[in-house]
């Protein structure tokens, strides 16, 4: 296991170096890195999109809660946030590309900034996207899990070698090598995501009623709809409404909406979104696979040791396959963290240095100085996600996912209403812009930090509930702030 797993590292590093070489060729400005320079096939995008909106959550972090709590789990991540968030994907794209290609951005927070001809706007949503570096913890804790499982090596070595490979690539290939590793990594999660599906085909021997049965026999609140016990899975309210309005509004992050900018027509958009969902909907049924790792580990202990939620799914995925399909699975995994690594800090580095550096320090810097300093941003990036992650492996509060959500989950929070009016407003009123985006901040923080609502009362608290409260009511004030300046206009 420990010989192939270092084979076949070697040569995606070396598959991964190649489009780095041929990539950087053809990347002479910030725009080229950000966008691209060339041409992309629609179906390509759709699968660095789905590649890219399926992080090391979706194959390993999130199973893990599953096989913890059970059905519950499987209600809000496979069911209840996907739907939301597939719907308003298809109905987001095509508005904010026609949006995004007519005002030339290279990231969110600049065709925010674009739209409402409003810097502050611009400003302020740069700032927020450092929410965005937990994401990238999440996502390298996940990676770093399943690779010292696979390799049995020190954490702290393959911590360090993934830091270093992933931004090290991505600082100089961007988005040229981001698209054609996106896509031969949502291949290869394909297959993965099929084969871990699959790999529960004996305990259905007796059906579904015989399946959970195995589930009941080890602990009755696994095939309960709600499960009271969890911390987040306890009633319909958080695994369903809260999980709703998070999916609806989770696909304004930078990584997820600007991916349709890649494209070079209209006409491509229709083959980009059908690729992108249908296998983004594969993607988010993985979760299941959580389950059967709780049968095959009841207890949750392999050898007397405790499996913590964030190790569940590596642990399964060394001992419940053969070598040969243990490394491929892996791979998989592998697969579906660095794909949304890629995304993030192709998006995150770009929205630092365009619209936080470039209006202050770099004014009159070249498009090749400006690429320079992107480079620089990415490391210092990759130093803080280094020591944030070693901090969560180390001591995690349940999970990475709580202190990744919570960060990501306040961006998307204060991002869905200026994109929405960005998008659909007759007016763009910078003021409900940014009013929107300090309520969506105050009230999530607010509800999770003072430990608002009965919620929020426990040691471990989720973060969708601050998040759906505080996208209702940045709604809700955004458009009463819309509604009065759009009068006065007139």
């Amino acid at each position: 296991m420990v010989i192939a797993t270092s084979i076949f590292l070697a040569l995606w590093a070396g598959i991964v170096l190649y489009f780095t070489v041929i990539s950087r060729k053809s990347t002479g400005s910030i725009r080229d890195y950000a966008l691209g320079s060339m041409m992309f096939s629609p179906v390509f995008v759709g699968l660095s999109l789905a590649a890219g909106m399926t992080s090391a959550a979706t194959f390993i972090i999130n199973p893990g809660l599953i096989g913890y709590y059970g059905i519950s789990g499987v209600i809000s991540y496979a069911i209840s946030l996907p739907l939301a968030a597939l719907i308003s994907l298809v109905i987001l794209t095509r508005r904010f590309r026609k949006a995004g290609s007519s005002t030339k951005a290279l990231s969110l927070a600049q065709w925010m900034g674009h739209m409402y001809q409003c810097r502050a706007v611009s400003t302020l949503f740069a700032v927020l996207s450092l929410l965005l570096i937990t994401f990238l913890v999440l996502i390298t804790v996940g990676l770093t899990k399943v690779l010292t499982s696979a390799l049995k090596v020190d954490y702290r070595y393959v911590l360090l070698g993934i830091t270093v490979f992933v931004f090290g690539y991505m600082a100089f290939g961007g988005a040229n090598t981001m698209v054609y590793s996106n896509a031969i990594q949502a291949v290869l999660m394909l297959v993965v995501a099929i084969t871990l599906l699959g790999s529960g085909w004996s305990y259905f021997s007796e059906g579904f009623s015989g399946f959970f049965a195995k589930l009941k026999s080890i602990d009755p609140r696994l095939v309960q709809p709600t499960n009271p016990e969890s911390p987040l899975f306890r009633d319909y309210f958080e695994i369903v409404v809260a999980q709703m309005i998070v999916g609806v509004a989770i696909i304004c992050q930078p990584h997820i909406i600007t991916k349709s900018l890649l494209l070079k027509s209209e006409r491509q958009v229709k083959p980009y979104l059908v690729s992108g969902v249908v296998v983004q909907t594969l993607f988010f049924l993985v979760v299941i696979a959580g389950l059967y790792a709780r049968i095959e580990f009841p207890d949750l202990s392999l050898n007397g040791q405790p499996i913590k939620p964030d190790a569940l799914m590596s642990t399964f995925v060394t001992h419940h396959f053969q070598p040969a399909v243990a490394v491929l699975v892996v791979f998989g995994l592998l697969a579906a963290g660095v794909s949304t690594i890629e995304s993030l800090i192709q998006s995150l580095s770009t929205t630092i240095t365009v619209d936080l550096l470039q209006p202050l320090l770099l004014r009159e810097a070249d498009q090749h100085q400006v690429v320079r300093i992107n480079r620089v941003v990415i490391f210092l990036l990759a130093v803080v996600t280094f020591f944030i992650s070693k901090q969560q492996i180390e001591q995690p509060n349940l999970s990475v996912a709580m202190l990744a959500q919570n960060g990501v989950y306040a961006f998307f929070a204060s991002a869905f209403f200026p994109v929405l009016m960005g998008i659909f407003g007759k007016q763009k009123v910078p003021s409900a812009a940014l009013a929107s985006a300090v309520t969506a901040i105050v009230v999530h923080f607010s509800v999770y930090y003072l430990r608002l609502t009965p919620y929020m009362q426990g040691a471990v608290r989720n973060p969708a509930i601050p998040a759906a409260l505080a996208i209702v009511s940045a709604l809700l004030v955004g458009w009463v702030v819309y509604r009065v300046k759009s009068k006065e206009a007139i």
